[in-house]
Formats: structure tokens, C-alpha cells, sequence
């Protein structure tokens, strides 16, 4: 269901009073207006006096909360007290604002404006501000995941905390991230000592139904435990293609060195579930309905291996650091105790997301927070209340002088004595700021996917007319790598550089991140109407097949279809609902009519036939003859499904079923590259000494993930590297 507010009007009288010095005449009235924002449409009244406009309100708007939607508000009453557009678009909401703006403008052309350019130029006069100096223990750069993480852990330490945020709200990339982590729960999947167990005793003390097996889980493990156990041999890479995301290809070629204690120690963890599960295939027992297998150690050798890459040139191969993937697995254990200790819900289950390659998402369903001090919990929805407010409300109550400064860009290090001291940065209208630090300085910008250009310029993997300057992105706009440039002039060194994620699952407007599951959706080629690759691989892999087959559409590459049914295991994904340009529901009848709208000239019986080929090995426990699929949780039409997770055939009915259609294509979503870090978090130099009194935390730094970073893990890693950065500035003050 669409999202629809209506604001308060703004006017006018309490705001303005039109002064200006070339004074602009209109024709009195109300004019609606339409725009294309960044998730729909957004409708306004705009009304006029013969002089000014009078007031402005929002009758439509679907902007993604906390990041578009704010403009609104923010934005309105300067459009209004200045009289015209002329007035700063907000950082991190460029494209709502370009929206309003545009939209408004229209208004006052309908209303006749006696000088348009004018209209468009009338901003507001910028005020004298005194520069803002002061002193905390710990300066943060950046409000998302990272830095939030790293407040609240600073704070609960004893810190005093500020931080600094360019965009006008907090959040980050955190807010339009699928806000789940990835970590196992040991109460929810099999356990050696308990095999039999149907249930679980949590963190909490409460008892959890255990997580049941994907299809397909099986022949992953069968894989690893055949993983050839000799060193990795790249140069047989060297004459023989290196496909990503097809292990049974690379199990035969060995394993890097320093990850072969894992591997081992995986296999026994691997024998030992089989020896339980394959007497129980035997008797005809669906591998659906065997108890989920999962470990820590798997986790990690499957981030080596989903990471494991060849530059585009196969001059140099790339992998995920052990010690840092280890780190944040072991330490992924540790989350969900404590967000839930302030107030984030979880939903208990482990399930899949694209790219992760494996049953182990944790999602969370908000948080519930006494931000009032009124002794009852409010509740905050979605990635907002779990990764934002949780964090924000422990950090600003923990000490009155805690603070953030929104709309303030951080500009330089500020180093006396060859330690880094604090942050110098300045405010939307100019103010300056200068943040002393007395334990350290924690850098968590995130990473640089917004900006195109330094992607093209990086670029060591993917084809180069693959990346090219049209190219959307999944980041809000902010995400230009500003940590990166401020620490390198302090000498902090780079690693990584080159390997960017594309994320196949992006609209094709703007790049905004089309959330839902691919474990029961399928990805279909507009040129003829098949699948075209296993939706359960790694994300790179997805996207370097949408460039294959998918076409230029938009102007945009790579674009393709995307179709679900009505049902899905993704938590709170909308399924048969249409979103204006994005989003389309139709019945199979349906579906020749709106391939016709989307300009899309292929079959609709070559998709249909599609479907029904995959739906038919679906229910049949088999592999869709053309394409595989590793894990395939569920059909596309509609079918009644057993409770051991086999399907009646006998009600399968896809012309009744309610099509989910999206066309999508491939945008920028995360860089592998950035600072050089240890594991306690110190920025290092060019010679591997940290740089005393800066730290970083998350995307901003590089080398972690290797190649590709699996779905999921990025949520665990920030939240991670953000409490040991404020530990270790901490600590690191104490010797």
C-alpha cells in the first residue's frame, strides 16, 4: 500500500512576508502540481497571493522515511520565506528535492509568475554565524550504522560523544540498507549434542522453534566436504576460466593456506550432520524437513569463498582477511543481546537474502524505546528503530554534553604532535566547526558507490562497458568516499580500491534498492523469456549476467525482469500491489498489455512457459531444466503447501496467481575498498603503523569482504567494527 501523507499548510504570514527586492506578481489562486520523486510521485497545492507564494501542502508523497520525506518539512518554509526555489537542495535528498523544487516552480509557472528565472534563483539571505569549538572525548565522523554503533558503545564506556553528520538526518546508508546481519543462531539450527531437538532455549532464556533446511543445503555441504584440501592453484586460473559462485568448478583447486584450519575443522562439522541427515533422506524424510545446518565456521569459509575474486586483467586475485572475517563472526554473536538491550525485537527465524548464500539473516522488526522519559515504550519501525534510534537514544542520554551535528560536513583531521586531535568541518550555511577529541577520532563516512565517476576511475574488475557514467546507485547520494580523502592526507594508506558490488536488484530510476527475496522469485531475460541464472548466487555474479542478457532499456544496462508470485518468505516484502514505476501487479492475461508498456518486445507464453517449467521442477524437488537453483523455496503460481514442505501439485493454478513484476538492472551498492585497518581498528599508514588517535569503522574501510561482500555480512561488520573502534579508543587512552 502506498505511502501517502498529508502535511500541515505552511504559510506564508507566520514565515515571510515576501521581501524582496525586485518584487515577483502571480495570479492569486491554488494550483496542483505533480513531480516524479524518488520512489513516485509527489502531488502539491500551491497557492498564491498576487505577490508571494501563501502556503504549500503535500496532498501525495511516497519518499523513504527519514531520508526524503524530511524535506518536506525542512524545505518548505525557506521555499516559502524566500519566495522562489532558489534555495539549498538538503544533502542526502537530492532527489526529493529537486522534486519539490521543480514542482513548485511549475505552480508558479501555472500562476503566471511575472519573471520565472527569478522565481527559480530567490533563496535566502545566508545568516553570521559564531563558529562552534568544543571538546569530547571521541569525534565521529558519520551517523549511520557504523557510527551510531560506535556512540553507543563510546558512551556506554563512560565517553563523551560527538557526531558529526552531513546529511540533514541521521541514519546513513543503514536506513536504505535491507536492514538484516548475518549471523547463526546456534538455539534455531541443529546442534551435535541435541540432533533430534525440534526446539531451542535463545540469549533471552525463551524457547525458539528451530530453523528448518533449505533445498539444495545438502549438495553445498556434499561440496565442501569434498573441498580439495591442497594449496589454491591459481595458475591453473591462468589458462582455464574462473567462473565466481560455481563451487563445485573451484572446490577441485585447493584452498588458500591460511583458511585450511577452517576448512577442516568445517568438514568435521559437516560430517557429523550428515551422518545424522542422510539415513533420514534415505527413508524419504524432505531435505525441507530436516532441522537447518549452520555454523560459524561455515560462515566464514563461505565469505572466503563468495569473496574469492579475479581482477579483470587475471593478473591479481583477491580473498577476505581471515582475521577480520573471523572477528566479525565471532563477534556477530554478540549482536543481538545487545541491540535487544536497547530495545530492538527480532524476528526469530534465519533466513536467506540475496547474495548471502546461506539460511542465516537475522531480521529485526524495530525497536521499542522510552525516547520520552515517560516510562513507556514507543516503538520505531524498521531499520530506523533498530539500527538508528536504539543507538542514537542510548548515546544522547548517557550524557548531557552527547551530541550530533546534523548538516555538517567534517572538512579535515586536525593533528598536533603527530596524533590525530579532533575534526574540523562547517555547517550547510557556512558556520564552522572545530570538534577536539581527547581519546581519538573514529571515521565511519561509509563508502564511495555514489560516486561513479571514482568507481569507473578504481574500476580493476568488472568489464568497462559495463560501469559507465549513467550508471544509479543503490547509496544515498552523500556516499562520495569524503573518510577516505581526509584520512589519506593525514598518510592513512588504501586497500582494495577497484572491487566495487553491483546490486542486481535495483529499480531502474534512480538505483534505490528493490527489496524482496530471490529464492522465490525469478530472474527472466527480456530478450526471449528465460532464465538466465541461479538467483541464490552471489550478487556479482546476478549482475554480470543481467549485463549478458538483459538489454539497454532507460538508459540504463542490463536491464531485466524480475517476477514473483504473491507469496514470500521475505518479512514484510508487498507482493501483488502496483508502486508507480516500479512495482506492477498483473494476472498471466495481463501480462502481453503490460510488456507492451514497459517497452519490453518479447513473448509473454516464452515467461509463462518459464514459470511453469521452474514451478513444475519446483514441486517435483528437481532442478529447472535449463537454469539450476540452489535454493528454491517456493513456486511462483499459487499451490497449497504441505507442513513437511512438499507441495500438492493438484492445486497448482498460475492463471489465478497475481504476478510480481519490477524491471531492474545493476547500480553501484558497496566498495570493498578503503582504509587499512587492524583488527582493533587504527587506521595504518603506508608502512602498517597506526596513525595515533584515528580509527574506522565500516564500509570506509577496505580489504574485509575481498572481492564481494555476501549479503548480510556488511549490517554485521559495521555494527562490529563500530564497538571495537570505541573500545579501542577507549583503551588505547588508558596506557
Amino acid at each position: 500500500m502506498r505511502r501517502i501523507l498529508v502535511f500541515a499548510v505552511i504559510t506564508a504570514l507566520v514565515l515571510s512576508g515576501c521581501k524582496q527586492e525586485a518584487p515577483l506578481t502571480f495570479q492569486a489562486g491554488t494550483y496542483e502540481v505533480t513531480a516524479q520523486g524518488n520512489n513516485g510521485d509527489i502531488r502539491l497545492s500551491v497557492t498564491f497571493s498576487d505577490s508571494c507564494i501563501t502556503d504549500i501542502k503535500v496532498l501525495e508523497q511516497h519518499e523513504t522515511p527519514h531520508i526524503g520525506d524530511i524535506v518536506f518539512d525542512e524545505l518548505i518554509p525557506q521555499i516559502i520565506k524566500a519566495n522562489g526555489t532558489g534555495v539549498d537542495a538538503m544533502t542526502g535528498a537530492t532527489v526529493t528535492s529537486r522534486a519539490l523544487m521543480k514542482a513548485v516552480a511549475e505552480a508558479a509557472n501555472m500562476a503566471k509568475v511575472s519573471d520565472g528565472e527569478q522565481f527559480k534563483k530567490a533563496s535566502l539571505p545566508k545568516a553570521e554565524q559564531k563558529p562552534v569549538e568544543g571538546t569530547w572525548d571521541v569525534v565521529i565522523v558519520g551517523a549511520g550504522g557504523a557510527g551510531l554503533a560506535a556512540a553507543a558503545e563510546a558512551a556506554q564506556q563512560g565517553n563523551t560523544v560527538l557526531v558529526i553528520e552531513k546529511n540533514a538526518e541521521i541514519g546513513g546508508n543503514t536506513l536504505v540498507s535491507g536492514g538484516i546481519f548475518q549471523s547463526v543462531m546456534p538455539y534455531l539450527v541443529w546442534e551435535p549434542a541435541k540432533p533430534d531437538a525440534k526446539t531451542g532455549v535463545g540469549y533471552d532464556g525463551k524457547t525458539y522453534e528451530k530453523a528448518k533446511s533449505g533445498p539444495g543445503c545438502i549438495k553445498d555441504l556434499e561440496t565442501i566436504l569434498a573441498w580439495d584440501e591442497k594449496a589454491f592453484d591459481a595458475a591453473y586460473y591462468k589458462t582455464h576460466p574462473y567462473e565466481p559462485g560455481n563451487i563445485e568448478e573451484l572446490a577441485p583447486h585447493g584452498v588458500h593456506a591460511e583458511y585450511l584450519p577452517v576448512l577442516q575443522a568445517l568438514k568435521k562439522e559437516i560430517a557429523a550432520y550428515l551422518a545424522w541427515a542422510k539415513p533420514k533422506l534415505a527413508r524419504g524424510v524432505p531435505e525441507t524437513d530436516l532441522t537447518l545446518f549452520s555454523t560459524k565456521n561455515l560462515h566464514i569459509f563461505q565469505t572466503y569463498y563468495g569473496g574469492l575474486r579475479q581482477s579483470a586483467d587475471k593478473q591479481e586475485w583477491v580473498y577476505s582477511d581471515l582475521r577480520m572475517v573471523s572477528q566479525m563472526v565471532e563477534q556477530g554473536q554478540e549482536l543481538k543481546p545487545w541491540l535487544a538491550s536497547m530495545g530492538v525485537t527480532f524476528l526469530e527465524r534465519q533466513i536467506i537474502i540475496v547474495g548471502a548464500l546461506w539460511f542465516r539473516g537475522n531480521k529485526m522488526l524495530g525497536a521499542d524505546i522510552d525516547t520520552d522519559g515517560d516510562g513507556t515504550p514507543e516503538h520505531y519501525d524498521g531499520n530506523w528503530g533498530a539500527y538508528i534510534m536504539a543507538p542514537y537514544t542510548t548515546f544522547i542520554k548517557a550524557n548531557k554534553e552527547n551530541r550530533v551535528l546534523k548538516s555538517t560536513a567534517a572538512k579535515e583531521l586536525i593533528v598536533e604532535g603527530g596524533q590525530v586531535k579532533g575534526v574540523k568541518a562547517a555547517m550547510a550555511d557556512g558556520t564552522p566547526v572545530t570538534a577536539h577529541a581527547r581519546k581519538g577520532v573514529i571515521i565511519a563516512t561509509g563508502g564511495y558507490a555514489a560516486n561513479i565517476r571514482k568507481v569507473m576511475d578504481t574500476n580493476r574488475y568488472w568489464n568497462k562497458e559495463y560501469l559507465t557514467s549513467r550508471m544509479a546507485s543503490t547509496n544515498r547520494s552523500s556516499l562520495q568516499g569524503d573518510g577516505l580523502d581526509m584520512a589519506e592526507k593525514v598518510g592513512a594508506s588504501l586497500t582494495g580500491m577497484g572491487w566495487t558490488q553491483l546490486m542486481p536488484l535495483s529499480y531502474t530510476d534512480y538505483g534505490n534498492l528493490a527489496f524482496g527475496s530471490v529464492s522465490d522469485a525469478v530472474f527472466v531475460s527480456p530478450r526471449d523469456g528465460r532464465r538466465f541464472v541461479d538467483e541464490s548466487l552471489e550478487r556479482d555474479v546476478l549482475s554480470a549476467k543481467a549485463f549478458e542478457r538483459g538489454i539497454s532499456l532507460y538508459g540504463k544496462k542490463g536491464v531485466y525482469l524480475y517476477i514473483g508470485g504473491e507469496e514470500t518468505t521475505e518479512p514484510n516484502e508487498k507482493r501483488g500491489v502496483d508502486v508507480a514505476g516500479k512495482q506492477y501487479a498483473c494476472k498471466p492475461a495481463q501480462l502481453p498489455e503490460l510488456l507492451n508498456k514497459l517497452k519490453i518486445n518479447v513473448s509473454a507464453d516464452a515467461i509463462l512457459k518459464t514459470i511453469r517449467d521452474y514451478d513444475a521442477a519446483v514441486m517435483e524437488g528437481q532442478q529447472p531444466a535449463d537454469v539450476s537453483k540452489r535454493y528454491a523455496t517456493n513456486t511462483i503460481g499459487r499451490v497449497t503447501r504441505l507442513k513437511d514442505g512438499t507441495y500438492d501439485k493438484s492445486t497448482y493454478a498460475l492463471d489465478s496467481t497475481l504476478l510480481t513484476i519490477r524491471t531492474l538492472a545493476p547500480a553501484t551498492h558497496h566498495t570493498m575498498g578503503g582504509l587499512v585497518v587492524d583488527d582493533q581498528r587504527h587506521v595504518l599508514d603506508a608502512n602498517g603503523k597506526p596513525i595515533p588517535g584515528l580509527y574506522a569503522a565500516g564500509e570506509v574501510t577496505g580489504g574485509i569482504h575481498g572481492g564481494n561482500r555476501l549479503g548480510g555480512n556488511a549490517l554485521t561488520e559495521i555494527l562490529v567494527s563500530g564497538r571495537i573502534a570505541a573500545t579501542s579508543a577507549t583503551q588505547d587512552a588508558k596506557k
